[in-house]
């Protein structure tokens, strides 16, 4: 939390932090979601330093926010995860089928795989974590208060692994003819022969078998295969 606790200077005002064009313009409303007391006070403390920000209200947990956000329609949502009750994505998800253009800005401690990919799938504007410096916090709020969506680096960089990761779907049946052969011990060679393709293409097949098998080589592949009922 030493990103975002009310000590030290925040820079709302600096035009290049995107301030100077809404000197004339209402304040971005915000509501503030998180179980501990002592974060809320902090974010308040950062956020409200700034004319351009105005907080309307504290929320403990996600059913609480829905309420108020009922009452109080905010501009941005900020919203943590694991809270008793009702945590942040189905809180999100309450939100937004009850206003589908409510801007949510996850802050949170958590960073795995689960919690970023729910939260997105949920439909949350960006994800942050509260080491977040502050003057990052109030420039994504500014951009969520937009539509625009934000990720700090650390999560761009998990959502960007999980969209390189290989499709789990279902074997080709090119592949589950190759994965055969090589359970019955045909080397790659007559594999090739068997199917009338390469050794290459052979290869590339079984490379594409252990990544959807989420295996490392030929035994795994088979024996995961087997696991699975592939060959009946």
């Amino acid at each position: 939390m030493s990103g975002i606790t009310p000590s030290g200077h925040t820079h709302g005002g600096n035009p290049h932090d995107g301030g100077a064009h809404r000197a004339t313009a209402a304040p971005i409303r915000i509501l503030i979601v998180d179980d501990h007391p002592v974060v809320r006070d902090g974010l308040r403390g950062v956020l409200e330093r700034d004319p351009d920000f105005t907080v309307i209200g504290e929320a403990g947990d996600g059913a609480e926010a829905v309420e108020l956000y009922e009452r109080r329609r905010a501009d941005v949502v900020l919203m943590d995860l694991r809270m008793p009750r009702m945590g942040g994505v189905e809180a999100i998800k309450r939100l937004l089928r009850g206003d589908p253009e409510a801007r949510i800005l996850v802050l949170t401690t958590y960073d795995t795989d689960s919690d970023v990919m729910g939260a997105l799938a949920a439909g949350a504007t960006g994800y942050l974590l509260k080491d977040t410096p502050r003057e990052e916090l109030t420039r994504a709020v500014r951009s969520a208060s937009s539509g625009q969506s934000v990720l700090s680096p650390a999560v761009t960089g998990r959502v960007i692994g999980q969209v390189r990761k290989p499709t789990q779907g279902p074997l080709s049946d090119r592949e589950l003819q190759v994965l055969r052969l090589i359970a019955d011990g045909a080397t790659n060679r007559q594999a090739a022969a068997a199917l009338f393709i390469s050794q290459a293409t052979v290869k590339t097949h079984l490379l594409h078998v252990y990544e959807k098998l989420g295996v490392k080589d030929r035994a795994a592949a088979v024996s995961e295969a087997h696991k699975r009922h592939l060959f009946q």
